[in-house]
């Protein structure tokens, strides 16, 4: 099979982080489906990877974890997805099951949690494989290139706007607008917010109007009006202190990044009297990522996805890291 490599963690547009080339079809161990990928997206994440910003758990790793797959074999056993199903792979890819997080229901912050595209290889490859308990099932209704955003960024957008404790027929800020956030954004809408979206790309900004936001400005620009919650996906820790100035009391900024640079000093009574407060984000659990897949049954998402040949991925890791384009970025095999 064809599959691609973290040989050299390092900026994208330099010399040759990654590797592509013929891999042996992986064998998929005790309890995992072994899958051939439809489409795999591309996430802010995988370039975190790429270029170091996380350190290198698995040497040589293959990126990749919203990944649209075809079931090639399943373990003896298994009750779940047959031969031929269409599933899902998302980030969280195992948890220890016993821990005082998984017992309370917080899987996503197990301490031997592991992840797909960073701990194991993940999806930017012709074949992959998953433990079955952490295959998803996928919603009808969307192409493969269309459901692959929704398996990270999809889910990950859903985690921070539970954390953003949006009160109904809120007003929620968005800081960046790109996988993620244009697919949350619908989501907050279709529950009858207003979004106010704050971003610096012009495409993005387009987008964002198109899908029904009631204001659009630039990515450190006041909103026309104060914020019950904001979500900030942007990996810009600077925008952190717009972000909670603009927050009414009682608001809450969730911060949906697993990188950010560095926040700035936040003054006590600018950007956090009055009881606003500031949320982090750390995966999601899978029954999370079950109800915002329902969701995305019950409220058709728009999903702005562009198609790349899987060996272009270099191309659309660097694309993304420009700006070059709305929405999300989605690899064909």
């Amino acid at each position: 099979m064809r599959a691609w490599r973290v040989t050299r963690p390092g900026p994208i547009g330099s010399a040759a982080p990654l590797w592509f080339g013929e891999e042996p079809v992986p064998v998929p161990g005790a309890g995992e489906l072994l899958v051939r990928v439809l489409c795999c997206g591309v996430c802010r994440t995988d370039l975190h990877v790429v270029e170091g910003d996380l350190p290198v758990h698995r040497r040589g790793v293959t990126p990749g974890h919203e990944v649209v797959a075809e079931v090639v074999s399943v373990p003896d056993g298994y009750g779940g997805a047959a031969v031929g199903d269409r599933v899902g792979i998302p980030w969280l890819r195992q948890t220890c099951g016993v821990c005082r997080y998984c017992l309370r229901g917080a899987e996503n912050l197990c301490p031997r949690s592991g992840y797909t595209g960073w701990d194991a290889d993940g999806g930017y490859a012709e074949f992959a494989t998953v433990p079955a308990g952490y295959a998803l099932p996928l919603p009808a209704g969307y192409s493969d290139e269309e459901l692959a955003p929704l398996l990270c960024a999809g889910v990950i957008g859903y985690h921070a706007l539970v954390r953003a404790e949006l009160p109904e027929n809120g007003v929620l800020g968005i800081y960046g607008f790109g996988g993620s956030a244009h697919l949350t954004a619908q989501i907050a809408l279709a529950r009858g917010a207003r979004v106010h979206v704050m971003t610096r790309d012009p495409a993005a900004r387009e987008l964002a109007s198109a899908l029904g936001a009631a204001s659009v400005q630039g990515a450190a620009d006041a909103p026309p009006e104060p914020l019950d919650s904001a979500i900030l996906f942007a990996p810009v820790g600077e925008l952190v202190l717009p972000a909670m100035a603009a927050l009414d009391a009682g608001g809450t900024l969730a911060i949906a990044g697993i990188h950010l640079t560095d926040i700035p000093a936040l003054n006590y009574q600018r950007h956090l009297f009055r009881e606003r407060q500031i949320r982090s984000v750390t995966s999601n659990t899978r029954a999370q990522a079950r109800e915002f897949l329902t969701l995305a049954q019950r409220y058709p998402l728009r999903v702005s996805a562009h198609r790349y040949p899987l060996e272009r991925a270099d191309r659309a890791l660097l694309d993304l890291s420009l700006g070059r384009f709305d929405g999300a970025a989605v690899l064909v095999p």
